[in-house]
């Protein structure tokens, strides 16, 4: 028999079995240490580096080249998770001991702090697969049209209080998967140019109106606004969620 001739009494299930364990043990280690790539090194309310950081070392850094020309990007980092931390956050601690709440000083839906909280995320715009913007304006796509539902298009935007602040003059599409994002908004239906977006998630679409229960006529002034009529980048996403987002909590105080 071959477990006999060459082997003896080597058990060979048991050294599969002990192998498969072995295998799936650094497996784990290793996608628990490459996990730490973005967001690492941690920081406490002190903004110190914990103690109690991780089980493992963090891994060695390590250079990724960006798609479309959009340059390296090197983590773990030291220097680029500081780049992306915000230094202005109007909040104040509610006690000493670490892990305590901390309580707003201004306007949390201006100043993005709590519910509203945002991320510093790429001043750029999402790209598809060929490099081409990903979010766009439905006026500037000949392709696309509502084939199903209701149109938003010239209906008169309504808040939770039941203020009518404007009316959708266009809508906001995500080519590849092609649904609809966000609604624009003009706050001045007389032609003063004056608009914002709204995210389709935060809008109900009435037969006679568009609600957005998140918003009251005093916050639309101050909803963040983009730099490009033809382009959304994932900051101005990120800062317009989450205005819109916090105002579920904070619009009716």
């Amino acid at each position: 028999m071959v477990g006999v001739e060459f082997f003896g009494n080597f058990d060979l299930a048991s050294a599969a079995i002990w192998l498969f364990w072995i295998f799936f043990a650094g497996l784990v280690i290793y996608l628990q240490t490459e996990n730490m790539r973005e967001g690492y090194p941690l920081r406490d309310d002190d903004d110190e580096v914990p103690a109690n950081e991780s089980l493992w070392p963090l891994p060695k850094e390590k250079t990724f080249h960006l798609r479309d020309g959009r340059g390296e990007l090197t983590v773990p980092s030291k220097e680029y998770e500081d780049s992306k931390m915000r230094t202005d956050l109007a909040l104040a601690k509610s006690d000493v001991s670490s892990g305590s709440a901390w309580i707003p000083t201004g306007d949390p839906m201006v100043d993005g702090v709590g519910p509203a909280s945002w991320a510093p995320r790429r001043d750029a715009p999402e790209l598809d697969a060929h490099g081409h913007a990903k979010i766009q304006p439905m006026s500037m796509l000949e392709d696309f049209h509502i084939s199903a539902g209701r149109d938003p298009r010239g209906k008169p935007v309504v808040g939770g209080d039941g203020e009518v602040v404007g009316r959708v003059t266009d809508l906001w599409i995500d080519v590849p998967e092609q649904m609809v994002r966000y609604l624009t908004v003009d706050l001045n239906p007389e032609g003063t140019g004056k608009t914002r977006l709204i995210p389709m998630t935060m809008s109900k679409i009435g037969t006679d109106r568009v609600t957005v229960r998140a918003l009251h006529a005093g916050h639309w002034d101050a909803l963040p606004s983009i730099k490009s009529a033809g382009e959304v980048t994932l900051l101005e996403e990120e800062k317009i969620c989450a205005y819109v987002a916090g105002g579920t909590l904070y619009a009716a105080e």
